[in-house]
């Protein structure tokens, strides 16, 4: 194995408090869900309070009701989210222990579920209150990057989502059996492509700095583009990234009929990969319709 970089000492817990016989724990991740919420909630609300960003100067809703918003997108993150990993990644074993489906706190949100559950919670909160669908994704997709860089930061520091073995000289040590054995030499230890770090620096710094240009630029104009944009950027990325990260152990097995499926008909693609292909068609129609709609 040639030079890698050792894991640095992180612990996933903030700090940890023991009350009354019960362990709380306040974990980076869970940080990472908050501040990206807010910061989110914050980017949604400096547009709307804008309005020569907005097509015919109408921004989409008003700050009183993103932050009504908000609360239904909390929940569509957090049902959607672990639905997501129940019935995209492991849907055998929940099948056999469904009563570990609400425990939430044992960790396992999908992105793709997760995305999910918003779109439903926004599809229904602009139905009710007659708000324009476009332009509020367009504002909602403006706010999503900052918590995905986040939440990827968090996934480095709790040394998951590692990424396949690599020589390459930036390849990190990640503790834990899994992670250390490469499969070949028993005993050696086994350097991986940090690929948290190059998911947050594709769909959360450079889509989220993509997404602020097209703003300044006059995209919010034309509804969808913006959104579009972010669909297309979140699965190039993905879709890139994927290469370099391991596959979710649950499809590398032979027994597993999706998995052969997935290496075979599939021509190889993760399960990450396949998700992200309908959000790259998604984008790409979107913006060509804002464009087409934008035509004297």
């Amino acid at each position: 194995m040639q030079a890698a970089i050792p894991f640095p000492p992180l612990s996933p817990e903030l700090f940890s408090i023991s009350l009354f016989g019960f362990d709380f724990a306040l974990r980076w991740y869970a940080l990472a869900y908050i501040f990206g919420l807010l910061i989110g909630w914050r980017l949604a609300v400096w547009t709307v309070k804008r309005v020569q960003l907005w097509h015919n100067e109408t921004p989409p809703m008003t700050p009183a009701q993103i932050e009504d918003l908000l609360t239904w997108v909390i929940l569509g993150v957090i049902i959607g989210g672990r639905l997501g990993i129940v019935l995209f990644y492991h849907p055998e074993y929940y099948l056999q222990n469904p009563g570990e489906i609400l425990q939430i706190w044992k960790g396992g949100m999908a992105f793709h579920g997760g995305l999910l559950g918003v779109v439903v919670a926004a599809w229904w909160f602009t139905r009710v209150n007659n708000l324009p669908r476009l332009s509020t994704a367009d504002m909602m997709a403006l706010a999503t990057p900052a918590g995905l860089l986040l939440g990827r930061l968090a996934n480095f520091v709790n040394a998951e989502l590692w990424g396949r073995p690599t020589e390459a000289p930036w390849g990190v040590i990640f503790p834990g059996q899994l992670a250390q054995d490469c499969g070949q030499v028993i005993g050696q230890l086994c350097a991986r492509h940090p690929s948290q770090l190059y998911e947050a620096a594709l769909e959360g710094l450079i889509l989220g700095l993509v997404l602020i240009v097209l703003v300044r630029r006059g995209a919010l104009k034309q509804p969808g583009v913006v959104a579009g944009t972010f669909f297309a950027g979140y699965g190039v990325g993905r879709f890139i990234v994927e290469f370099f990260r391991q596959p979710d152990m649950q499809f590398q097995s032979p027994g597993n009929p999706l998995g052969l499926a997935l290496q075979w008909n599939g021509y190889g693609l993760t399960m990450g990969q396949i998700l992200t292909l309908p959000m790259i068609a998604l984008g790409l129609v979107l913006i060509l319709r804002a464009k087409q709609r934008a035509k004297p």
